[in-house]
């Protein structure tokens, strides 16, 4: 399996903090966000990593990161020249997949425990998706998973009266379809092409599974979540639990 970060996007609910810098290099506890995510795949033992980021930002990642050697990784790059949402950043990744399986982080996605035991998970399944979902207590800022026994029923993006708080949170995996069905997809009412829309097609063939994450979790993209992502590492050490 191959690893894909999108770390692009303007970053405006930080402003005037991304004024300066790109979002994902803003520190939380002693490092970059960025490196959270890198380090919790190559705990995952996926080596091979896209970073996808922004024009404006990206020579300040590359600094950041570097060929990726001091993470046990290789990384590779891509530029979003638009910010038309999360599934059109992944579309840059088709042919950095070569038709593996991938595993999406979105770089603002702080996790107290490693996502490997999810990833192990995905790994059995020989066909599909997985989504990986937190209880939270705002979950209108989220897209949001309504759930029988077995399966997720519902996606709603950022829904007015979300029917659930199970918030599925920035770690998606995919088989080779996924490009696929970004490409079946229309810009959505906000002109992006929203990821929840890709992950409905998975739902719709009973093909996304899901798992809970364990322990906290921050969604680093207000000041609010930033402060929260920042105590959950500073307490930590910047080192991710398993």
């Amino acid at each position: 399996m191959k690893g894909i970060i999108l770390a692009g996007g303007k970053g405006s609910r930080l402003a005037p903090l991304t004024e300066v810098t790109n979002k994902h290099l803003l520190p939380v506890g002693k490092e970059p966000m960025i490196w959270h995510s890198v380090k919790q795949f190559a705990i995952a033992d996926i080596r091979d990593i896209l970073v996808v980021t922004s024009t404006s930002h990206m020579g300040d990642v590359v600094n950041s990161l570097g060929s990726g050697k001091r993470f046990g990784c290789e990384l590779t790059y891509r530029v979003q020249e638009e910010p038309n949402g999360i599934a059109g950043a992944l579309a840059l990744g088709e042919q950095f997949a070569r038709g593996e399986k991938i595993i999406v982080l979105l770089g603002d996605n702080i996790f107290e425990y490693s996502i490997r035991p999810h990833i192990e998970a995905f790994a059995q399944q020989t066909i599909g998706s997985r989504v990986l979902l937190k209880e939270v207590g705002d979950p209108e800022r989220f897209a949001v998973a309504a759930l029988d026994e077995k399966r997720i029923i519902e996606i709603e993006e950022k829904p007015k009266n979300p029917k659930t708080n199970y918030a599925v949170v920035g770690c998606y995996m995919y088989d080779d379809r996924v490009f696929d069905f970004i490409r079946k997809i229309d810009l959505s009412n906000r002109g992006e092409f929203e990821i929840t829309a890709v992950n409905d097609l998975y739902r719709q063939q009973n093909q996304l599974e899901f798992s809970f994450v364990c322990g906290q979790w921050a969604d680093a993209g207000t000041f609010q979540s930033l402060g929260e992502a920042n105590h959950l590492l500073l307490s930590n050490n910047n080192k991710i639990l398993s």
